[in-house]
């Protein structure tokens, strides 16, 4: 009966938090990111972790891991320099937000365009008209 319980508390748990980071590779004539800036990707950070008695299962809903260790780090692997339009959205964790981790969840997302930063040409290079 033990075992059992124990089986399904780890179940509950693994099924009740999830992250995953979706990307999308993208044409640079498609998607504008600024002068000197070109994009390679579409990246989206997600966090979900549920809360039992004000105990994470299993956590990790925070900024730092959701931006740095998440979002950047995928970035990274695809190649580029810089994340662009950068945008986060986060389930407070103080005020009135404090009772839903009595039984709830909280949940971190972060999105932003992937890009590779372009050297800038030369001034002595423009051709003559």
């Amino acid at each position: 009966m033990l075992v059992r319980r124990l089986v399904l508390a780890a179940v509950l748990a693994a099924a009740a938090a999830c992250s995953s980071i979706t990307t999308v590779r993208v044409q640079p004539e498609t998607v504008y990111a600024g002068p000197h800036l070109r994009p390679i990707a579409v990246i989206h950070a997600q966090v979900t972790s549920a809360y039992l008695l004000w105990i994470p299962i299993p956590g990790h809903v925070d900024l730092d891991y959701i931006v740095n260790r998440m979002l950047l780090a995928t970035a990274k692997t695809l190649g580029a320099d810089k994340v662009v339009d950068l945008q986060v959205d986060i389930t407070p964790e103080d005020g009135i937000w404090t009772l839903r981790k009595l039984l709830g969840y909280r949940s971190a997302s972060a999105s932003g365009i992937a890009v590779i930063v372009e050297p800038e040409a030369p001034a002595g290079d423009k051709e003559p008209r």
